[in-house]
Formats: structure tokens, sequence, C-alpha cells
């Protein structure tokens, strides 16, 4: 994952409302309006936070096929694989580095 992507990722997911999108999208895909409306925000508000996370890759609008004019959202697997796979080098960092200085400590008694 670039720096950039994960900087843009880690900005999406700062907010509190972009986080409750992520929440809810977890379900099942859903329109803007419905999103708006579980999280109670105006339409204009819920455009810019789902665009925020469109741009980061975190989510991606199809149409609905009820109706071809609306937009729903669901959440990019390979996104949240890649912020997966970053969190999981950064752990296996704290597990070596917990690893050295318990050997150090054993070593020192």
């Amino acid at each position: 994952m670039s720096q950039q992507t994960l900087d843009a990722t880690f900005t999406a997911l700062a907010d509190a409302h972009r986080r409750g999108v992520i929440k809810l999208l977890r379900t099942r895909p859903r329109r803007a309006g419905e999103l708006a409306e579980k999280l109670g925000l105006a339409p204009p508000a819920m455009s810019k936070h789902l665009r925020v996370l469109r741009e980061s890759g975190l989510i991606e609008p199809s149409f609905d096929e009820a109706d071809a004019r609306a937009k729903v959202y669901a959440l990019r697997k390979e996104r949240f694989s890649e912020l997966r796979e970053w969190l999981e080098g950064v752990e296996r960092f704290w597990d070596d580095q917990l690893d050295a200085f318990k050997a150090f400590a054993e070593k020192k008694r």
C-alpha cells in the first residue's frame, strides 16, 4: 500500500460519520438517502462523506437494478485487504520487538 493510499484511507476513516457509513455497509449495500437517514445527515453532507470514501477506494457505487438512476454503495474488499496487510505488518514489527526484548531480558537473568 503506497503512502498516499494509506493517508487517504486513514483520512477517510478518521471521521465518525464515514465510519458510520462503513458500519452500515458491512451488512449490505445501501442508497445514499438511506445512509443519510440512518446517520441523521443532510443529503449534501452525506454526498461529501461518500465522495471521500469513494476517492479513498473504501466504497464503490453501482446502479440499483430497480431504479437505474439511483446509486447503491458497497464496500470494496480490496482496500480493506490492503489495510489489513499493512496493519499485520505493524503487528509483526511489534511482535518481533517484544520477542527481542523477552530474549534480552531472559539472557540477563
